[in-house]
C-alpha cells in the first residue's frame, strides 16, 4: 500500500519533473536531450550479450564508479555493460572516461511503466546502485524479477538517515529487497541497519580511494603550466563551489586576490558559469575564463574554471584547495580527489556528505576544518604563505589514500560467482 501511494505521488509530480528539465535546460541545454529515456523509451541495444548495469547519478558517483567499471570490463569480458545517469554532467563524465562500447543512457523516472520498459529493453543480469540511489519502484521490480541488485559504495549521512526514518515502511521494504549493501564505513553500515536493512551489510570501504587519474591528465597539466608561464604564481583552488558560496567568500578574500596569488574558481554546476562571471565583474576582480584558451595574464586575480573534467589538473598545480559545498550547508564535495594528487584541503563547517572521510583526513593532518568565514580567510592566508606545510599535508593525504585502497577488490571478491544469465 505504501508503494501504491508513492507511485501515485510520482505520477502526479511527473509534469513538474519535465518542467524542471525544461527550466534547467535554459542554462544547460543538455537537460533537454534524450527526454524519451526518462520514460523508459530506448533504442534496442545491438549487443546481445548478458548485461551488467551500474547506476551513477552524476559526476561524483560516476568518478567513484570508474574503478568498478574497468574491473567489471576486465573480469566479465563476455558481458555487456550499461551505465545509467540522472544528470548530463554525469553522462558527459562517462563519455570522457569510459570505453565507447559501454552503453550510456538516463535512468527512467521511478514509475511502473518506465521501469518495466527499461528492464525489458536491457534485461540486466545484475545491477549496482551507487551510494544512496534508493528508488522504491525500481528496487521492487528488480526484486520481483530476481535481478540481483547491490547498493555499492553505500553511504548514508545522519541527516539523510533522519529523513528516511520519516517513511520507515517504504525504506525498510527497499533495503530488504536489495541483494547486498556494500557500505563505505561502519557508521554508514550502522545507519542502514538502523533503518531496517536485513540484507547483508558489509563494510567494503570507499571506491573513490581506488580511482585513477583521467587519461588526459598529464597533457592537461602541461598545458596549464605553459599558460601560467615562468611567473611565480601561488595557485589555490576553490573547488566545486555551490550557489551562494562565491558571494560569501570573494568579498572576504578581496585583499588576498592579488598577484602572485592566483585563485582558480570552479563552480560545481556548469549552468552557473555565466552568473559567477557576472559576479566577478561586479566586484571589479580581474579574471579570465578557462574557456578563452588564453595564457594567464600577469594581472589576473581569478581564473574561472568554466570547463569540465579538468579540476584534477588544477589540484595538481595548487598549493591547497578550499572545498565547495562546505561553506554553506550543502554537505561538501569529494575531498579525496585533491588529496589523491597531494593537494591538502580547507573545509568549512558543513561536511556531512563526506563525514567519515573528512574526519579521517583531519586526523591524518591532510585537511584543516574551519568553523566560520573569518577562520577560513585566516587559514587561506596562512596556507598561501607556507608552501612547505602544504607540501607536507599533501604527502600525508597521499599516504593515507594509498593505505585505504582496495574497496574494488573487496567488492569483486564478494561477487565470487559470475552473474547468471537470465
Amino acid at each position: 500500500m505504501t508503494l501504491f501511494f508513492y507511485t501515485l505521488l510520482t505520477r502526479l509530480l511527473l509534469p513538474l519533473f519535465y518542467l524542471r528539465l525544461w527550466w534547467r535546460g535554459r542554462h544547460q541545454p543538455e537537460y533537454r536531450d534524450h527526454w524519451p529515456e526518462r520514460l523508459g523509451y530506448y533504442p534496442k541495444p545491438s549487443d546481445s550479450r548478458p548485461l551488467i548495469w551500474i547506476h551513477a547519478v552524476s559526476v561524483g558517483e560516476t568518478q567513484a564508479a570508474l574503478p568498478l567499471i574497468h574491473a567489471l570490463i576486465e573480469r566479465y569480458p563476455d558481458h555487456a555493460l550499461l551505465i545509467t545517469h540522472t544528470t548530463p554532467t554525469g553522462r558527459a563524465t562517462a563519455n570522457m572516461d569510459i570505453p565507447p562500447r559501454v552503453l550510456r543512457v538516463y535512468l527512467p523516472y521511478d514509475l511502473p511503466g518506465s521501469v518495466t520498459r527499461f528492464l525489458d529493453t536491457f534485461k540486466p543480469v545484475r545491477g549496482f546502485l551507487l551510494e544512496t540511489e534508493l528508488w522504491p519502484r525500481l528496487i521492487d521490480t528488480c526484486h520481483q524479477r530476481h535481478i540481483p541488485l547491490i547498493l555499492a559504495n553505500a553511504r548514508l549521512s545522519e541527516r539523510s538517515a533522519r529523513r528516511y526514518a520519516r517513511i520507515p515502511t517504504l525504506v525498510r521494504g527497499m533495503l530488504r529487497q536489495l541483494t547486498h549493501i556494500a557500505a563505505q564505513s561502519p557508521a554508514d553500515a550502522y545507519r542502514f541497519e538502523a533503518l531496517g536493512a536485513r540484507t547483508p551489510v558489509t563494510i567494503m570501504g570507499n571506491l573513490k580511494f581506488d580511482a585513477v587519474l583521467p587519461r588526459q591528465h598529464p597533457e592537461t597539466v602541461t598545458q596549464f603550466r605553459q599558460w601560467i608561464g615562468e611567473r611565480q604564481r601561488r595557485i589555490w583552488v576553490a573547488a566545486s563551489t555551490r550557489d551562494g558560496e562565491e558571494v560569501l567568500l570573494l568579498p572576504a578574500i578581496y585583499k588576498i586576490l592579488q598577484p602572485p596569488n592566483l585563485l582558480v574558481l570552479v563552480p560545481r554546476h556548469p549552468q552557473r558559469f555565466d552568473s559567477v562571471a557576472d559576479y566577478l565583474s561586479s566586484l571589479n576582480i580581474s579574471f579570465q575564463r578557462r574557456s578563452s584558451n588564453q595564457p594567464i595574464s600577469p594581472d589576473c586575480q581569478v581564473l574561472l574554471g568554466d570547463s569540465m573534467g579538468e579540476l584534477n589538473a588544477w589540484y595538481q598545480l595548487a598549493q591547497f584547495a578550499v572545498m565547495g559545498g562546505t561553506l554553506l550547508p550543502f554537505g561538501g564535495q569529494n575531498l579525496l580527489e585533491p588529496l589523491r594528487v597531494g593537494c591538502p584541503v580547507i573545509l568549512g563547517p558543513h561536511t556531512y556528505n563526506f563525514a567519515e572521510a573528512s574526519t579521517e583526513a583531519l586526523a591524518q593532518d591532510a585537511a584543516i576544518q574551519c568553523h566560520d568565514l573569518r577562520d577560513i580567510v585566516l587559514n587561506i592566508e596562512q596556507m598561501l604563505s607556507d608552501p612547505e606545510t602544504c607540501r607536507r599535508m599533501g604527502q600525508q593525504g597521499q599516504r593515507w589514500i594509498e593505505r585505504e585502497r582496495g574497496a574494488t577488490h573487496r567488492l569483486l571478491a564478494y561477487l565470487s560467482n559470475p552473474p547468471v544469465t537470465a
